[in-house]
């Protein structure tokens, strides 16, 4: 459907909304907003530097060990045939002895390019191949090439722009990790001045809150007593500062109201319950930590309909000392993102009003390292500004977005990786208002303007 046409028919356009100007949450009289396209959206961090070859090219073995056996293990976000040669990236088949020789049966009956629009070649157009620079480009449409680690982006993130400006509550906002490493828990708010944490998304690590760390520090949330347990009190702190990496700081309010607070509160007791009775609703195969983080995230979807979640995902970068790993966890990834987009269409509030985005933070280098695997195939890590660490692509499908429909070729690549944060405003009304804030990279646009 084409983006003016559903503006045009759209149930959630009215004549109010296109011509008249209204106060803003900040306080402001603002210029004119837009017809939302979407009620929620739902972006990706296809994470842990993936390369164009693999992925959307879907050479496989063809231009990273220079065996001619091609083919997409990405089925369930690519249209292409798997390959039929030297399958190792699925599960063990061990009737007969072959590693990974079993690929994961397709959840979506069509893949999401089908239904969506890819952008094959988009870039980074600025600084290396590094992960916080990449993720944190991701979540605030800037680059930070300077900026070190374990320090929060300097300009906002999404989600202080939403809750800013289109009065977003702080549960409509949540930030999923697969870890606490990498400054991930300093993604979820900036240290901007004007924004920050009165802003901010929340922020959880499923596999560190329901994982072993969490159980054994606050699953039944005891109030321990000063006098007599003062030791678990400290072990405590020092367990939440490394999960939010405060190095000895008091925790950031994240401004959550009291009832909000309250149904975070039920929500990890009844995930503690479900974890106990092996409920949490998880990806039929569920053998890494992404698949896992993506359950989760799913249990977060159904708990509190947010209206923008972002899930990071990391496992891909086994890449660095084994090819055929990476494989395997690209494999699952995709698998992950079918399960996630499948879950959403179960939620009856969500199913049909939700846009997926997908968008890896960085590729990865065009030469291999020295480093063999088990099948004696080469590895490949992200080291440098190399020209194959700037390609990545994106896929967008849900409300409003043309289905079948490529943006952009290898000679003429379409897109930026600081483009996914004034698409998402574009989805939810606001871009316009976000843009003009004027703290977005100069290159960033909204996917819809570069169709």
């Amino acid at each position: 459907m084409k983006r003016r046409k559903f503006i045009a028919t759209s149930s959630l356009a009215t004549a109010g909304a296109i011509t008249m100007p209204y106060i803003l949450p900040s306080g402001l009289l603002s210029m004119t907003t837009t017809p939302p396209l979407s009620e929620y959206v739902v972006f990706v961090l296809f994470a842990g530097g993936v390369r164009q070859q693999e992925s959307v090219l879907q050479r496989y073995l063809a231009e990273g060990q220079n065996e001619n056996v091609e083919g997409n293990i990405m089925y369930n976000l690519l249209t292409g045939a798997p390959p039929n040669d030297k399958i190792a990236y699925g599960q063990d088949d061990t009737a007969n002895n072959i590693i990974g020789g079993i690929p994961i049966d397709p959840i979506l009956q069509t893949p999401l390019d089908q239904i969506g629009t890819l952008f094959p070649e988009m870039r980074v157009s600025k600084g290396g191949a590094g992960h916080f620079n990449g993720l944190s480009t991701g979540v605030s449409g800037n680059y930070y090439v300077t900026q070190g680690l374990r320090s929060r982006p300097a300009s906002p993130t999404i989600f202080e722009y939403l809750r800013k400006h289109a009065g977003f509550k702080a549960t409509d906002c949540w930030f999923v990790s697969v870890g606490i490493t990498g400054s991930r828990p300093l993604l979820n708010y900036s240290a901007h001045e004007a924004y920050g944490r009165m802003y901010g998304g929340n922020f959880i690590a499923p596999t560190t809150t329901f994982g072993e760390p969490g159980m054994a520090h606050f699953m039944n949330f005891k109030n321990y007593h000063p006098d007599t347990e003062w030791e678990m009190i400290l072990e405590m702190r020092e367990f939440l500062n490394q999960n939010f990496q405060q190095q000895g700081l008091e925790i950031a309010h994240l401004y959550n109201e009291v009832d909000e607070e309250i149904k975070i509160k039920e929500f990890v007791r009844n995930t503690f319950l479900k974890v106990n009775a092996g409920n949490v609703t998880l990806p039929p195969v569920n053998d890494n930590g992404d698949l896992k983080t993506i359950g989760y995230a799913v249990e977060v979807l159904n708990w509190f309909k947010p209206k923008l979640m972002v899930v990071d995902m990391t496992n891909i970068d086994v890449c660095h000392g084994d090819y055929t790993a990476y494989l395997k966890n690209l494999h699952r990834a995709d698998h992950g993102v079918g399960f996630l987009w499948r879950e959403i269409q179960r939620i009856p509030e969500m199913a049909g009003r939700t846009t997926m985005i997908v968008m890896p933070e960085h590729g990865r280098d065009l030469e291999h390292n020295p480093i063999q695997d088990d099948n004696d195939w080469y590895a490949y890590d992200h080291s440098g500004n190399n020209e194959n660490t700037r390609r990545i692509f994106s896929l967008m499908a849900g409300p409003g977005i043309d289905g079948n429909l490529r943006v952009g070729s290898v000679d003429n690549p379409v897109g930026d990786s600081a483009d996914i944060v004034p698409t998402i405003a574009d989805l939810f009304g606001v871009k316009q208002l976000i843009t003009s804030q004027g703290l977005l990279d100069p290159a960033a646009r909204s996917l819809f303007d570069r169709i």
